[in-house]
């Protein structure tokens, strides 16, 4: 009878284990069929705990929350608005020229152009033996939309995408306190009320200061890098300057990114190889210096992840949500460290998450 017990337990257990495996199956599939509709709900939340402060402030100060929150959201808005103006037109330049640009750098890489010409007569000799036989049929030159078409279709969604941003952004600044205290409700086990407004306004503290001291160290990393790029010749600095100010959120894999594109650029700009190597040179000096000294001096080791982790985490979230979901990835995962730090149950995660 024991026995039979004890059989009827496993596999009870087993069940569960395999309803909590599609449950988590059925929460990812979900995050990936409906990212058009959650990102930018995740944007909204992450820039929130951003502004929320600024919103404080200015209550303190007899402005109300609703007025408050239509000041930060106007401010923020015509940065979007002058930050686009100022770099669209730039940037579709070097995109509408980047083939052109690849050629030209192959051609100042003369051994890399044989190299690339002697696999070009392969792939040729490899297509006329795999055609021999067929029936020739005209070719048809199929031509994108270029970068300009491709703007001028993606708008309506970008602007509906941002319009939702906006909008619950506001409603998120001028609540102030609401979800605090609906969140009360969801933590019925806990000792008292306010233990639960201790957790989640230390929560809400950690996670504002990691954001607005990243958001500083990204905006010094690319004021400097412009900076850079200008004093050695290099066009359109500031372009470059905001692209090295937004990698930052790609630990690893965006520094890579940002030289190897500098690197094209310089290629492109100087006939030196000196001045060449100079502008990768600049970006990797800053990003050492920001990468090892300046963000863990400021963070501390609070912050600190298991590389292995940021690279898995990067991977997934790059899969799931495309390059929106690479760039949120890093300020998701400090958000989880940071709730599974001061939550109690999960400190075991928060603590395999760190080094």
């Amino acid at each position: 009878m024991k026995a039979t017990r004890t059989k009827d337990e496993g596999k009870v257990s087993i069940e569960l284990y395999a309803l909590k495996g599609l449950l988590i199956i059925a929460i990812f599939y979900t995050l990936h069929f409906a990212r058009d509709l959650i990102l930018p709900f995740m944007l909204a939340f992450l820039l929130n705990f951003l502004f929320s402060p600024v919103v404080r402030v200015l209550k303190k100060i007899k402005i109300p929350e609703p007025i408050g929150a239509g000041f930060v959201l106007i401010a923020l808005i015509s940065c979007v608005i002058y930050g686009l103006i100022t770099l669209s037109k730039p940037a579709a330049r070097w995109i509408d020229k980047a083939p052109e640009s690849l050629r030209q750098v192959e051609e100042k890489m003369g051994f890399l152009s044989k190299r690339v010409e002697r696999v070009n007569k392969s792939l040729e000799e490899i297509n006329k033996i795999a055609r021999m036989g067929a029936e020739k049929k005209p070719e048809v030159e199929v031509k994108g939309p270029g970068f300009t078409g491709a703007v001028l279709s993606g708008t309506r969604e970008v602007v509906i995408k941002s319009a939702v941003i906006f909008i619950f952004l506001y409603f998120l600044l001028a609540s102030g306190d609401l979800f605090l205290r609906k969140s009360i409700k969801l933590f019925p086990k806990l000792r008292s009320e306010k233990q639960v407004v201790e957790i989640i306004r230390t929560i809400e503290h950690h996670i504002s200061r990691y954001l607005y001291t990243v958001t500083v160290i990204n905006l010094c990393m690319g004021i400097s890098l412009g900076v850079g790029m200008y004093l050695i010749g290099i066009p359109d600095p500031v372009l470059w300057g905001v692209m090295a100010g937004f990698l930052v959120f790609l630990p690893y894999i965006g520094p890579l990114i940002g030289i190897s594109i500098v690197t094209i650029v310089a290629f492109l700009t100087f006939d030196s190889i000196s001045r060449i190597l100079l502008a990768p040179a600049i970006y990797i000096i800053l990003e050492i210096l920001q990468g090892y000294f300046i963000t863990p001096l400021i963070l501390g080791l609070r912050f600190a992840f298991n590389p292995a982790v940021i690279i898995i985490w990067l991977i997934f979230w790059g899969w799931m949500w495309g390059i929106i979901g690479a760039l949120l990835a890093f300020p998701m995962l400090t958000v989880f460290k940071i709730l599974c730090d001061n939550i109690e149950g999960l400190s075991t995660i928060g603590e395999f998450l760190g080094r």
